[in-house]
Formats: structure tokens, sequence, C-alpha cells
């Protein structure tokens, strides 16, 4: 076939359909799970929908995916919400994200975040550290860092911080003094908003809705229960059963068991890549709050966020928690869901392991794409767009 796709995630599924809207049918789609959507998946739990890799949503920030998106499942299928996220500061309520929403801490605490600001290396000149802990500290100052920063990557992608980069942190804010320092005064968050600060989820139906539609539209070329075993990257085979001019790769790359025929040093790269998996559970008690998510970084508590699913979902009760594997009990009689693969971990050194790998099996007419194909903390939006562009960029060359 001309297209071999690996993985109905949304970044799978979205370059299929592309595929499809360009006339393009010479296709197939594998997926190992017996339905599509992967980390976007939903189900049904106590009457309501039930998002089973965690809290995912539709951003509204570009046009082209919305408008994609809406195609499978109309805009007037769902509701728009602004984001409402807090954090739980052991106690103190806030608003998210902290830097913007220290001035609804009690006074005391707030001169602690206000000083330990000043005192930040970024804001005094100090040259930037190398450590991951450290870092932290330069940029948001100590008593952030040691509150909840810390705490909460802990929580999220283990105890070895320092085996974590510095280089996808330059997307958090400069954490002026002068700035917060106003809020502050002027009881009002500063800055801009992080991702969904506007956001659509589906009105009758979880986030995996929209998935489940652009599976359907594919007909009998998408096959579920299928896993990749092997890759052949001379022969372009996959499972010594399927070959194809081009495959795109958004599954895990350490999930596919045989690289044959891939220079040694690449798969012993391949080794090096680390990821964390998640729990989610089912809790049935409604909550007091009008926050749409919460951020939990006490260590003292095993997960670190809630999902409030009766505030973006209508009609629903009750909220389900994500909780990294390692730190979850396994005696739970709860509903929950395991996703294995749940966050590419950005170790030192990823960038540049990556770069190289793709690089060298695009050469053979192999590509990767999305959170796992290119081993990327994306949020859906952004890995459907950059599904659209693969879509675009491969039609084109091949026309």
């Amino acid at each position: 076939m001309k297209y071999l796709i690996l993985g109905a995630g949304p970044s799978g599924l979205t370059f299929a359909n592309k595929l499809l809207e360009n006339g393009e049918k010479d296709f197939l789609v594998l997926e190992k799970e017996d339905s599509a959507g992967g980390l976007c998946r939903s189900t049904d739990v106590d009457g309501s929908p039930f998002d089973i890799g965690g809290g995912h949503f539709l951003d509204v920030r570009d046009p082209s995916v919305t408008s994609f998106v809406f195609s499978f499942l109309p805009e007037d299928e769902w509701d728009r919400y602004e984001r409402d996220s807090r954090i739980d500061l052991y106690g103190d309520i806030i608003g998210s994200p902290i830097e913007a929403n220290i001035w609804q801490l009690p006074e005391d605490k707030q001169k602690r975040y206000l000083e330990a600001i000043a005192a930040a290396g970024c804001n005094c000149g100090e040259e930037k550290p190398e450590k991951f802990t450290d870092w932290i500290a330069w940029k948001l100052g100590s008593a952030i860092a040691e509150d909840y920063m810390l705490p909460y990557n802990m929580k999220m992608f283990g105890d070895d911080l320092d085996s974590l980069g510095t280089y996808w942190l330059e997307k958090l804010p400069n954490v002026s003094y002068e700035e917060t320092k106003r809020s502050c005064a002027e009881h009002r968050a500063y800055g801009t908003q992080p991702g969904h600060a506007t956001f659509y989820y589906p009105k009758k139906y979880g986030y995996g809705e929209a998935f489940s539609r652009m599976a359907d539209a594919l007909g009998d070329r998408l096959i579920c229960g299928e896993m990749a075993e092997s890759i052949d990257y001379e022969k372009r085979s996959v499972n010594d059963a399927y070959t194809a001019d081009r495959i795109i790769v958004t599954v895990p790359w350490v999930s596919i068991k045989r690289h044959i025929n891939l220079p040694e040093e690449l798969a012993k790269s391949l080794k090096k890549l680390k990821h964390s998996s998640i729990v989610t559970e089912y809790e049935d008690k409604k909550l007091d709050t009008p926050a749409h998510w919460i951020y939990y970084p006490d260590p003292q508590l095993s997960y670190h966020r809630i999902l409030v699913r009766h505030n973006f979902c209508p009609g629903s009760k009750g909220y389900w928690t994500e909780t990294n594997l390692t730190r979850y009990d396994s005696d739970s009689t709860k509903e929950h869901f395991v996703s294995e693969y749940a966050y590419p971990l950005n170790t030192i050194g990823k960038q540049e392991l990556m770069s190289t790998f793709l690089g060298y099996v695009s050469s053979k007419g192999i590509y990767g794409l999305g959170r796992w194909g290119e081993w990327q903390h994306y949020n859906s939006d952004v890995v459907i767009k950059r599904a659209m562009n693969m879509a675009d960029e491969l039609l084109k060359g091949s026309s």
C-alpha cells in the first residue's frame, strides 16, 4: 500500500482522514486496542462519560484544528468553556498558574512568595543552572519550587527530576517581581493563561467521541486488535505482513519489540527513551467547586490531579483522579484504568536523540508523528495540527 499508519490515536486518525479528504484511499491503520482513540478514548462509568487517559479538551486556538474536528463531531454538539483550573496548595485553593495567582493567598504567605521571587536567580542576573531542580528555583523562586513545582513534578514523573532536561521549561512565564507585587496589590492575575484558556468539551459524550467518529469514517481501512510487533526499516514492512511506500509511526517506538535492519547504535538509543504511566480512578462524590480540574502537589496524596467531571460534562456526577502508576494503590476496588504510555519524559539528551533517530528513519520512508512518534508532550490539538501538516507535505511530495 502507499501508507501504513501505526496507531489510531488522534494523530493517526487525523493523518488517515486527511488522506481520505484528499482522495487517497490506498492505506491501512493498525491499532493494538479493540477501539480507536488512544489516550483520548472514553467509556461510560456510572452513567456518564469517563476519559480513561486523563483530562483531554479541545483547545480553541487554531481554527483549522477545530474546523477539522467539527467535520466529524459538529460544533453544536460541544459546549464551550472558559478554563477554571486551580491548585490545592496544602489547603489554600488558588487559581492556576500559581505565579499569576499568589495574590489569592493570605498576606503572610504572599510575602514569602514575593521575597523568594525577588531573590530568584533569573531576577538577579545569575547564570542559568543545568539541573532541573536548580533551574526551577532559579526561574520561579525557592518558595514556588519547594511548595509546588518540585513536589508536583515528582508526583507526575518520579523522584529523579535531575534526569530531566530544562529545554522544555522555557515556555514557563518569566516571573517578574514587580508584576507579581502589583498583582498582589491590585488583587488580580497578570500575564496570559496557559493552554486551554478556552476549550470545548462534548455535550453528551466523552472527548473520545470525536475520535470514534474519525475511526468510523475509515471503515475497513482501520484494523483494531493488531499490535505493531516489528518494523523492517529496509523493506518498510510491519509484522512481516504489511509493506508500504511510507510508514507513519504514532505508537511509542519502545513498544515495538523488533527493529529489523536498524543500525545498532540507533536501536540502543531507543532504550534511553523514558515515559511515565498513569492510573485514572473514578470517585462518585460531587465536589463543591466550580473548577474544571485541580492540581495537588501534596506528597501525602497519591494523585496529582483531579478532573471535576460534573463541571464540564452536563448531567454527570463525581470526578476522576490521575495518579502516577508507581504511586497507585493496586488493591483499590474502585473503577480505574491504566495507561502504560501516558507522558513521554523530557530527559537530558532526548531532543538530540530523537532528531538523529527521526532523521535516519525518515530517509527510509518511515516517519514519527505525534506525542509518541516524536516523543514530545503534545496536547491533542497540537498532534492534530501536526498530522494535518504532515499529510499535506507527504501528499504534495508524492504528486
